[in-house]
């Protein structure tokens, strides 16, 4: 090898070393890394940057929003609570977790699906009084395994294929004496699901099998504790709600963590200590107490409404509503008046819908409280209200609640219409994946499913400089020749080892690289940097490439064996309180069993020697 390619091969070193230690952003070490090619001239300009404009990262930032879309108007959240129910034990809790999961993340980005069953989880483990450590790992590993069904499952899947298109559609002579042409639509989109489906259905079978030893029962991070500051709340029993004629049991309404109802007011009737049996009416008032965090996920349920009727009359426009926390000053005018008397929802455009006084129960409706200095309100507002009131005197402090804003349930069946038209797209027409993906995120927000605003922060923009950067890295690795070298050593070693005839043996090989790549360089880098290897392999063995590339988009997602390597295991390693090396004690047996069924899978549908 020439410098130029042992200087690639360094940089990816560095890059792996620094991911390795994790104290460099992800982001930042790649970008680092193509800097540093882009300063010795390794690689051409033109080459380094074309990742930002290819057509996976313009797809999958598409795909951040519609998957918002299904986010912000609800159709996830029904989804998995009329799935969820109420088993009796871990083994059937797992089993009617991990099914829906799995299936959902075939069709959408996998980051969204864990972020919203995250508390649904916690909630669900509370009722059940199930350690959340039994279930946070598995519910990442399904959104992991599920991801492998279709093309669209997950980033890597898109950036693998969209290489390979690349790929083919610059004729290499090789291809052509094999016979391998551009696959079709429905193999794009299916391809993938020869391995992917197996491969789920024994990955959920092992976990299901093997967690009561592997998966250790762990302390939830942050429980839920008596200090924590709560809330008076009241919500109304809107007549169109599908909770109308429920008891309290079957709406949600119970064992809610954190959150309790204390009485339900019906026709001037007030009914205190209200039992689990007892069915809800049109129209009844609901009086909970509950931290702030139960409080947004009650705003949520589908039906109920803030019981005052101040939250109507607030002019947000266009702007998107949300919770605000506001602490009322000493010198406020607001102090020593009831909320009636203040105007406040003229004279601040907000509406409070709750207040709390260092741990006191008050008693009083929302307009008779009279306010002190150090109350917190709970408004329902506008998302501008921090930055016009933040350096107000008549607040000491002025906050946003994340993740706050009101679910659009209307919009749900719309937001479901469009990514199943996104499928029909992908699937059945030729319109190319990237621009079926640009229409439906602008369907979500042309709809207003979703607003602009919501959709711009919806985009993880991280992510999409790190497939940019890495699709830099992986061309370097090409054009040096880096990665054709790389490809003859692993043949001697295999050779060595009386592998190197046998495709099958070397499908292992690229599983089991990629997967290590996965662990260190995040499982899109392990995509780009690989796929040259991948293609350079087959082109020695003379075979067709097919199952080699869907080996490396089922490996490049295999990232099983630590919290760091993908970020649906560290989205769920705090709330269920691993440690570290608990991902590998059920993430290596769960890695390996997947390699075998990719190895032998693969070859199945896609043969390596086609016919003449």
């Amino acid at each position: 090898m020439e410098w130029q390619a042992w200087f690639t091969l360094g940089t990816i070193g560095l890059v792996i070393g620094a991911l390795a230690t994790n104290r460099i952003g992800v982001d930042v070490a790649m970008i680092g890394g193509l800097t540093l090619l882009l300063l010795l001239d390794i690689v051409p300009v033109q080459d380094a940057i074309a990742g930002f404009a290819h057509p996976a990262v313009l797809m999958i930032a598409a795909l951040f929003v519609v998957a918002a879309g299904l986010q912000e108007t609800g159709g996830m959240a029904a989804l998995a609570q009329r799935l969820l129910g109420r088993p009796k034990t871990i083994f059937a809790a797992q089993l009617r977790l991990m099914p829906p999961v799995a299936l959902m993340s075939a069709f959408m980005n996998n980051t969204p699906i864990v972020a919203m069953y995250l508390p649904i989880v916690s909630d669900w483990a509370r009722k059940l009084r199930i350690s959340p450590s039994k279930l946070f790992m598995p519910l990442s590993f399904a959104a992991i395994l599920g991801g492998k069904i279709t093309y669209i499952g997950t980033a890597s899947n898109i950036v693998v294929m969209g290489l390979y298109l690349a790929y083919v559609r610059s004729e290499p002579p090789w291809l052509s004496d094999l016979g391998v042409t551009e696959p079709s639509a429905q193999t794009r989109f299916w391809g993938i699901a020869s391995i992917g489906i197996p491969s789920t259905i024994a990955g959920i079978a092992l976990i299901l099998l093997t967690s009561r030893w592997l998966l250790p029962q762990r302390k939830p991070a942050q429980p839920v504790t008596e200090e924590a500051r709560k809330y008076k709340v009241e919500m109304v029993v809107q007549p169109d709600s599908p909770i109308v004629g429920k008891t309290i049991e079957e709406a949600g309404l119970r064992h809610l963590p954190g959150l309790y109802l204390t009485q339900i007011e019906r026709e001037a009737q007030v009914l205190p200590a209200v039992p689990p049996g007892e069915r809800l009416r049109a129209n009844d008032r609901l009086g909970f107490v509950g931290i702030l965090e139960s409080v947004i996920d009650l705003r949520k349920i589908r039906g109920l409404a803030p019981a005052t009727d101040q939250v109507q009359k607030v002019a947000a426009g266009r702007r998107p509503r949300t919770l605000v926390e506001a602490v009322v000053a000493r010198e406020s005018p607001l102090v020593r008046r009831t909320i009636r008397e203040t105007r406040f929802r003229t004279i601040y455009n907000a509406a409070i819908v709750a207040v709390h006084r260092h741990g006191q129960h008050i008693k009083a409706k929302i307009g008779d409280i009279v306010l002190q200095p150090g109350d917190t309100l709970l408004l329902d507002t506008h998302a501008e209200f921090v930055k016009t009131y933040r350096n107000s005197d008549d607040f000491y402090l002025v906050s946003t609640v994340e993740g706050s804003r009101p679910v659009r349930h209307e919009w749900a069946w719309l937001a479901l219409g469009i990514v199943g038209a996104l499928v029909i797209m992908l699937i059945a027409t030729p319109i190319p994946p990237v621009v079926a993906a640009l229409v439906c995120a602008m369907a979500m927000v042309g709809t207003r499913c979703i607003t602009g605003t919501i959709a711009r922060n919806a985009i993880n923009w991280q992510v999409l400089i790190v497939i940019a950067a890495a699709l830099g890295l992986g061309e370097a690795l090409k054009e040096t020749g880096a990665a054709t070298t790389i490809a003859h050593h692993i043949m001697n070693v295999c050779d060595a080892l009386h592998m190197a005839g046998n495709p099958h043996a070397m499908l292992f090989v690229v599983f089991l690289l990629a997967a290590i790549f996965s662990q260190l360089v995040t499982y899109i880098g392990a995509a780009v940097l690989m796929f040259p290897i991948t293609m350079a392999t087959a082109q020695d063995l003379a075979v067709n490439p097919e199952p080699f590339v869907l080996v490396l988009m089922a490996a490049a997602g295999s990232s099983y064996m630590s919290p760091v390597s993908y970020q649906t295991n560290l989205m769920v390693y705090g709330p269920g309180g691993y440690r570290f090396l608990d991902y590998a004690r059920l993430g290596a047996p769960l890695t390996l069993l997947v390699a075998v069924i990719s190895t032998l899978v693969a070859p199945l549908f896609f043969p390596f020697h086609l016919a003449s």
